[in-house]
C-alpha cells in the first residue's frame, strides 16, 4: 500500500524526469492505475518512482500504461447516429471538412468515422487527424488490424450505428461490415479495408501541454471518454483549448456520460448529444 504524499512524489519524478504532468489527473483515476503498474512490475512505490529516474526508457513505459484506454467501433451507436442524420448533413456543402480524434487510442474510433463519412459520401474531401499521448497504440491505430475475437462482441455496435435510423425506424441499412474489414477467424485478424488505411493523420500529442497539434480550425472534434480522468481545473482548460481550435459553429463531441462544466461551458451550445461553439 501506499499513501497520498507517495503519489505526488510519483507525480513531481514524472513531472521533472519526462516532462510528463499528472498533476491535474483524477487522483482516485491515477491511484487505481498506480496499483495495477506495482502489480504489474511487482514493485512497491517507493522503487517505481526511483526507476523511473534513471531509467527513461522504464518511465515512458510507465507513462502508456498510465494513459491507455479502452474503446471499440461505433461505441456508444446513439452518438454515431446522431452524428449520421444530424450533424454529417450539414457538412455536405463543404468544399473540405477537418476532424480531430483526440485521444484516439487503438483508432477504432477513427475508422469508425472514415466508415460513417464512407456512407455519406464526405469521406474523399475530409481530412482526418488522431492523436494520443500513447506511441504504442498510435502504432496499432495506424496498422489498422486488431485482434477479431476481442472485437467481435462489439460488431453489433455497426448494425446499429449505420443500419438504424431511430429519427425514422422504417428507414433500414442494409450494408455489410464486409464492405469495410477484412476477418481472418483462423487467425484471429480483423483489418482494415486498404482505402481506409492512411486516410487518417496520427500523431503524439499531450492534452494537458501540448497547443493544437496540427495548427489548423476543424469542424468536428471527438474526445470521448478521456476528460473523465482529468480534474475539474484541466477539463476547464482543455475545453478552452477546443473551443479555440474549432471552426464558427464547430462540434465537440464527448463521452456518453460526460459533459462541459466549468467557466465554458456557457461557451458550447448542448445540441442533443453534441456540444456547438458558440460565439462570444
Amino acid at each position: 500500500m501506499f499513501e497520498e504524499r507517495d503519489i505526488h512524489e510519483l507525480i513531481r519524478a514524472l513531472r521533472d524526469c519526462g516532462n510528463y504532468d499528472f498533476s491535474n489527473y483524477s487522483l482516485k483515476s491515477f491511484m487505481r492505475r498506480v496499483e495495477k503498474l506495482l502489480y504489474d512490475n511487482k514493485m512497491d512505490i517507493y522503487a517505481l518512482t526511483n526507476a523511473i529516474k534513471i531509467d527513461r526508457v522504464f518511465l515512458e513505459q510507465v507513462v502508456r500504461d498510465i494513459t491507455v484506454n479502452t474503446t471499440e467501433i461505433f461505441r456508444d451507436p446513439s452518438v454515431w447516429q446522431a452524428m449520421k442524420y444530424r450533424l454529417l448533413p450539414k457538412l455536405h456543402s463543404q468544399k473540405e471538412i477537418n476532424i480531430w480524434h483526440a485521444g484516439c487510442s487503438i483508432g477504432m474510433e477513427v475508422y469508425s468515422m472514415e466508415i460513417m463519412l464512407y456512407e455519406a459520401g464526405l469521406l474523399d474531401k475530409t481530412n482526418i487527424y488522431a492523436t494520443d499521448i500513447n506511441t504504442d497504440v498510435l502504432k496499432t491505430a495506424e496498422n489498422g488490424t486488431y485482434s477479431l475475437r476481442n472485437v467481435k462482441e462489439y460488431l453489433d455496435n455497426y448494425n446499429k450505428a449505420l443500419c438504424v435510423n431511430p429519427y425514422n425506424f422504417e428507414e433500414r441499412g442494409t450494408t455489410p461490415i464486409s464492405k469495410y474489414v477484412d476477418m481472418d477467424e483462423r487467425h484471429d485478424v480483423m483489418r482494415m479495408k486498404p482505402y481506409l488505411l492512411n486516410k487518417a493523420t496520427f500523431k503524439k500529442h499531450n492534452l494537458v501541454s501540448d497547443p493544437n497539434p496540427f495548427g489548423i480550425k476543424y469542424d468536428i472534434i471527438l474526445c470521448r471518454n478521456v476528460l473523465i480522468y482529468f480534474n475539474q481545473t484541466l477539463q476547464s482548460k482543455i475545453f478552452g483549448d477546443f473551443w479555440n481550435s474549432l471552426v464558427d459553429d464547430g462540434t465537440l463531441v464527448l463521452g456518453i456520460h460526460e459533459s462541459i462544466l466549468g467557466p465554458w461551458a456557457g461557451k458550447y451550445e448542448k445540441k442533443g448529444l453534441m456540444y456547438s461553439k458558440k460565439q462570444l
